[in-house]
């Protein structure tokens, strides 16, 4: 009986794993969720932005810049999540750390033919240390509590289906 009962919970646990992070190498899940003070940033009318009054959605926040290809290729996807319906509850900031001015945004945006995004700055570049960024793009996600939970470090496909099946669980 014991046998069985270790053998049931090694099953489930095993499976639970595999179904809670999808195979995507990049992402990186945090083991002890981290909290962060002041999470503040610039909106594209030059308003301040505080991660705190979001609490109780599923935030993503994504660093780029208009120079950065990988941050080019991921951003249609990363604007598709944005408009995913099952996922009603999940807010995407896409933040560019560059000194860019608002026009040279928006030209990128145009460009790739973004809809449901709006543009956001770090402009003195605060979270990018605060988060200890080391590259570009990176996304970070917070769950509703406005905890961090995961990272995703380099360009991902928004679109897979099995990532946003994960993401669900957190929506």
């Amino acid at each position: 009986m014991k046998f069985i009962i270790i053998f049931i919970y090694i099953i489930t646990t095993t499976v639970g794993y595999a179904i809670e992070k999808p195979d995507i190498k990049n992402l990186i899940l945090t083991k002890n969720l981290k909290t962060y003070e002041e999470v503040i940033f610039k909106d594209k009318n030059q308003k301040n932005i505080d991660l705190a009054n979001y609490k109780g959605k599923l935030i993503i926040l994504n660093f780029w810049a208009t120079w950065c290809l990988p941050c080019k290729e991921e951003m249609p996807s990363l604007d598709n999540l944005q408009a995913n319906i099952s996922l009603n509850n999940l807010k995407i900031f896409p933040i560019n750390i560059s000194q860019e001015s608002l026009p040279k945004a928006e030209s990128f945006f145009k460009e790739l033919n973004i809809k449901n995004l709006d543009i956001y700055f770090d402009a003195p570049i605060t979270l990018a240390k605060k988060f200890s960024l080391r590259g570009i793009p990176t996304s970070i996600l917070f769950n509703k509590e406005g905890k961090e939970f995961a990272r995703i470090i380099g360009p991902i496909d928004f679109n897979d289906k099995e990532f946003i099946n994960w993401l669900k669980l957190y929506n």
